[in-house]
């Protein structure tokens, strides 16, 4: 089987993250929900965690690092917490569901959301946008990499191009892990982080990090471990925001990604790189096929087959040829939309690091004999 699906969720993890969860899962203690030794080691080796995903972002403060179980979860925090009714907000065509479906939400509430178009390569136009914004507007919510193409917005240009005032939450799902995102150089006052994509963490994982411009109101509510004898939420943070037990093994497996990147960071986005710009090039050699990504640092290539449905292409390759990928919208209707793949969609290739140039040839041939029949 050759795994060609890793914007979906990573294939692939380093025997460091396996071993790491492993010996977690062994562990049988509630980190932080009683005083023994063994719960406070666990509260103690997630408050470590903590810190380290702090730092390897450039976040603000340990407390304003909140775990959550994926970037759809972080990001509706994010949202839901911060905006309120009158509240105006931009964002953009490229757009994930897990942004676009919580601002349909709040559009109901009374938050007002615009929405900035792509420009002909079907990338964020920064400066369409920029004008969008108003010295009212509240928040601009933008993705750091498309999951559908691969195209990634300049941040620094962004925040510069738009008033200090107004808040930058980032989507950073498919780009956390494969580019460096530092938050206080880049401004970004919240990132959503997926922890089992590019960070090399378990399903399970992800993170919202936020900086103390933001005050997000919990969106769930439950114990804390903390002031038992308060009916409601505790006033401070992290506990404010992460109701129930914390995913202990989850946790462990996304700092161990963390850590394993760490050493080896630009060996790994020169790789995928190079992986992903080599496939690009092998499919516009194809006269049937119409490829809508650039090379890029996500290990995103997105095509259509002439007159073939992408599902139907996908499945031809999962069935006949033992090779994942993707077909569809992929989660983001107005990124097709502004694409014109709405009815098709598109077949979308996503590497990693961990695959191969000889996988990358036998996926040309098996895309060749399925466009030759």
């Amino acid at each position: 089987m050759i795994y060609f699906d890793n914007a979906a969720t990573g294939g692939f993890k380093p025997d460091c993250v396996l071993s790491a969860v492993s010996a977690a899962i062994k562990v049988c203690a509630n980190p932080g929900r009683s005083g023994h030794r063994l719960s406070v080691a666990c509260m103690e080796r997630v408050y470590a965690c903590r810190r380290q995903l702090m730092e390897f972002f450039g976040g603000y403060s340990c407390e304003r690092t909140i775990f959550t179980k994926n970037c759809t979860e972080a990001l509706n925090i994010a949202l839901l917490g911060t905006l309120r009714p009158g509240d105006k907000v931009v964002t953009t065509f490229a757009e994930h569901n897990s942004v676009l479906r919580p601002l349909q939400y709040l559009e109901k509430t009374g938050v007002q959301v615009e929405l900035a178009p792509l420009n002909f390569r079907g990338e964020i136009d920064i400066a369409a946008l920029a004008s969008m914004v108003r010295a009212d507007t509240k928040a601009v919510v933008v993705t750091l990499a498309s999951n559908v193409t691969g195209a990634s917005p300049d941040i620094k240009k962004l925040r510069s191009a738009i008033p200090p005032r107004t808040l930058l939450i980032c989507d950073g799902a498919q780009a956390c892990g494969h580019i460096p995102v530092n938050m206080r150089e880049c401004g970004i006052d919240a990132l959503a982080v997926a922890g089992h994509k590019g960070m090399y963490g378990i399903q399970g994982s992800g993170v919202l990090l936020f900086s103390g411009r933001l005050d997000p109101s919990p969106i769930m509510f439950g114990g804390t471990g903390s002031e038992s004898f308060n009916l409601n939420m505790p006033d401070f943070y992290p506990d404010r925001l992460e109701s129930g037990t914390v995913n202990y093994p989850a946790i462990v497996s996304l700092a161990e990604g963390a850590l394993y990147l760490k050493s080896r960071f630009n060996e790994e986005r020169d790789k995928l790189f190079h992986l992903t710009s080599l496939l690009i090039e092998k499919l516009n050699a194809l006269q049937f096929i119409k490829v809508y990504s650039r090379p890029n640092y996500f290990g995103i290539v997105a095509f259509e087959v002439e007159n073939r449905g992408s599902e139907q292409v996908a499945g031809l390759l999962s069935e006949e040829f033992s090779i994942c990928v993707r077909g569809g919208l992929h989660c983001a209707p107005l990124m097709h939309e502004a694409l014109g793949t709405t009815e098709r969609g598109l077949v979308r290739v996503s590497l990693s690091p961990f695959n191969t140039e000889r996988e990358t040839e036998v996926f040309i041939t098996a895309i060749k004999a399925i466009a030759a029949r």
